[in-house]
């Protein structure tokens, strides 16, 4: 690493508009990626907003919010217009792209005897405004009601308004324990997988080239030494158990808004 690259004393990370599973796992990650790099550019603490901010409003993360990074999926639409660093590096394996279905308990038997993709597309999807999910399940021709916001969800699916939604294999337990289950009646999905490209990566702010350097080689540190692996493994190396993802019948989808180097990306349930 160059000598003379800034040496930060403090990143300011925005960590919110995500469960608390994510907030926690991609806090550890930027802890790691700051320490593997202290030698070279000085101890980095980080100054951490967990403040949801509404759809129409993260984009401006950089330009009046004021922060330094944060982690999104790679080819979110709601930055295409801006010009932030992108570190091309998944930082969970592609795991948010492993989706589970959270129901309403009556349908289970329902969501049991789907076969067929087709038969999963004519039912009712709910996704929050402004989640790039959205776009990708209207690609793929299923029925997407998007409305309303991350603490609304879960109402809505008890009341009915669609037949179930859809979360990541890296946040759905946390999802469902701190969140729907507080709802009656909503149960996960015990049959279904679905899969597209849909990997984490680091959104650096356009005004800081040097501490994207920073966050780059430290990444591929802590990627070479084996701490990246740990990190995931506490977090989810039980996760294919806990979800038994390998007796789920999956459908893999087109991600239409991931950047090509992660295209290649597809279902490997043996090495997560």
């Amino acid at each position: 690493m160059d000598q003379d690259l800034q040496k930060t004393t403090t990143v300011r990370f925005w960590n919110g508009n995500r469960s608390e599973a994510r907030q926690v796992y991609e806090r550890q990650v930027l802890q790691a990626v700051l320490e593997a790099t202290e030698a070279a550019c000085g101890e980095c603490e980080i100054e951490e907003t967990l403040e949801d901010y509404p759809g129409n409003q993260e984009s401006l993360v950089f330009a009046e919010k004021g922060h330094d990074l944060f982690v999104t999926v790679a080819g979110n639409q709601k930055f295409k217009e801006g010009q932030m660093i992108v570190i091309p590096q998944p930082l969970t394996k592609n795991l948010l792209g492993y989706r589970l279905l959270i129901i309403r308990a009556e349908d289970a038997g329902l969501f049991a005897g789907i076969s067929r993709s087709e038969e999963l597309q004519k039912l009712a999807h709910g996704i929050p405004e402004t989640w790039s999910d959205a776009t990708v399940f209207r690609h793929n021709v299923f029925n997407v009601v998007e409305k309303g916001n991350f603490d609304d969800i879960f109402d809505r699916l008890q009341n009915k308004h669609f037949d179930y939604s859809t979360f990541g294999a890296n946040e759905v337990l946390g999802v469902y324990e701190n969140r729907a289950s507080k709802r009656n009646g909503l149960i996960m999905d015990q049959n279904i997988l679905l899969f597209y490209p849909f990997p984490l990566v680091f959104y650096i702010n356009p005004d800081l080239p040097k501490l994207a350097e920073r966050i780059e080689e430290g990444l591929q540190s802590i990627i070479s030494t084996g701490k990246l692996d740990a990190i995931f493994n506490a977090h989810y190396g039980k996760i294919t158990q806990q979800l038994n993802l390998k007796s789920r019948r999956i459908f893999v989808l087109d991600n239409p808004l991931v950047p090509d180097e992660f295209r290649h990306l597809a279902p490997d349930i043996e090495n997560l």
